[in-house]
């Protein structure tokens, strides 16, 4: 079959990328045109009354990679690569030495000129009112403080099946257990956020709820209604996750046609 029928793209396109007009209607150009002028980007609306346009344009994106892969496999016997770095002896290892060398040579300095100031030693005798751990470590120590929602079982004379330290070890053993799962059970390839709205909400859930529970533990410090408080560590990462899909879902399709389209622009078609 000659490769210029093969590659003639349906709908009424022509080779040279002009669409053909029947009865006024324009069909979508391999190029990215025919949807909407070249120098203006389309709206909401306008995207979403072209869903099969986009549909189209992703779909001679993915058949041009497939036909363009063929034909270099069919080339040549194998892939030449140009990989442009510097040799790991001695550039690398001299460079990061240097590096590594300066940020060291920058502590010594800070804590030889501006040492920690040392407190009067501790009272063994006497237990501080607060006692926290390190501001990083909040989140874990706020997991301690879920006793509240400890079940407590009718069957067991209204008692709670576990201790709340016990409880809150288990929970931070969950959550640990979920962050260890979560790149096991994404294993896509995108690399922004508007291409997996799902995953970047369940990220933006989970860092509003990492800070949410740290200010739980120090709730004695803060001037706020305690039940108000617990309330607000589980409802704001769910609203924050909620409205991160609905605005990410809502921009993707338009992400993605500018991407279709700024593709055709630097590899115009065969």
């Amino acid at each position: 079959m000659d490769s210029t029928a093969r590659r003639r793209p349906a709908g009424g396109e022509t080779t040279t990328g002009r669409p053909e007009t029947d009865g006024g209607s324009t069909d979508v150009r391999g190029d990215g045109g025919g949807i909407v002028p070249a120098d203006r980007t389309p709206t909401w609306a306008e995207r979403k009354a072209r869903t099969t346009g986009l549909a189209r344009l992703t779909y001679e994106y993915f058949e041009r990679s497939r036909h363009e892969d063929e034909v270099l496999r069919e080339e040549s016997d194998y892939v030449e690569r140009d990989v442009l770095a510097f040799p790991t002896w001695p550039h690398e290892i001299v460079r990061n030495s240097a590096i590594a060398s300066f940020f060291v040579g920058m502590i010594l300095f800070l804590s030889a000129t501006l040492p920690p100031h040392i407190g009067p030693p501790a009272n063994p005798s006497s237990t501080p009112a607060i006692i926290l751990p390190d501001w990083y470590l909040y989140w874990s120590f706020g997991l301690l403080k879920l006793d509240p929602i400890n079940p407590e079982l009718a069957v067991l004379g209204g008692q709670k099946l576990m201790a709340d330290r016990t409880f809150g070890v288990v929970a931070n053993a969950i959550v640990v257990g979920v962050i260890a799962l979560v790149p096991f059970l994404n294993k896509g390839s995108a690399r922004r956020p508007v291409e997996e709205p799902f995953w970047a909400a369940v990220g933006v859930g989970g860092v509003l709820f990492a800070f949410t529970v740290s200010i739980l533990a120090i709730k004695n410090l803060v001037p706020m209604n305690p039940n108000v408080l617990f309330d607000l560590t589980f409802i704001a990462p769910v609203v924050g996750g909620v409205v991160t899909y609905a605005v990410l879902k809502t921009m993707r399709e338009g992400y993605m046609y500018d991407l279709n389209r700024r593709y055709y622009r630097l590899r115009p078609p065969r």
